[in-house]
């Protein structure tokens, strides 16, 4: 299966990691009337539970805007449009975009593919972050593989692509903490394998429209 996807940059500007959700908030706002897609929220105020289609990150300190699928198309007609951002109370004047649109398959993988982490990985929820603690070395890297393929399927899900052949996982990570709405969460760094193609930039795992969980592929 192949889907569009859409990536902006704005080279000129350098932001901190952690500033990606002030990314989704400032054109969250800006375009809010727009599209759904840009804020992941309903018109009667309630959560869009889909895997997000726009994402928004800061990848090696450049803000960076993901769209896929129908995000893809929408990215293009409104941030051409953008001569400044507003972030943390500054203003950021925009002279250059870097855009970049393609087409890109998705799916399953005859061979393992290697997949490094751009961002940290957040990928436990409340029940399953008592199961990792209480597991031995063992128990712990089995369930963040089975945790990191249901979150390879959900994102198969979102783009309306079913696999049926089994995923096989294999991961590379260490744990790091993570601030996130004023508490300190447990995430990880590293790498994994998998037999399935996935594109440059998404996220997996939680708060992937806020810049968690952004991947990249490393092979040749």
């Amino acid at each position: 299966m192949t889907i569009p996807q859409t990536i902006i940059r704005f080279p000129e500007i350098k932001l901190r990691t952690r500033d990606a959700h002030k990314l989704r908030g400032y054109f969250g706002n800006l375009f809010r009337e727009k599209s759904e897609l840009l804020h992941n929220h309903m018109g009667n105020g309630e959560f869009r539970y889909d895997y997000p289609q726009v994402q928004y990150k800061v990848i090696s300190g450049t803000p960076t805007l993901v769209g896929i699928k129908d995000g893809a198309r929408l990215l293009p007609e409104l941030f051409l449009k953008i001569r400044e951002l507003k972030i943390g109370g500054r203003v950021y004047p925009i002279h250059q975009k870097n855009i970049e649109a393609h087409t890109i398959s998705i799916g399953a993988a005859e061979e393992p593919r290697p997949y490094i982490f751009n961002t940290l990985w957040m990928s436990l929820n409340q029940k399953n972050h008592q199961r990792y603690q209480q597991a031995d070395p063992e128990e712990k890297t089995d369930l963040l593989e089975r945790i990191l393929t249901g979150n390879i399927l959900a994102f198969f899900k979102g783009m309306d692509h079913f696999v049926e052949e089994r995923i096989q996982v294999n991961t590379m990570l260490h744990e790091k903490s993570t601030r996130f709405k004023n508490n300190t969460m447990l995430a990880f760094e590293g790498s994994f394998t998998a037999n399935v193609q996935l594109p440059n930039h998404i996220g997996l795992g939680k708060q992937v429209a806020r810049g968690f969980g952004t991947i990249q592929y490393t092979g040749s």
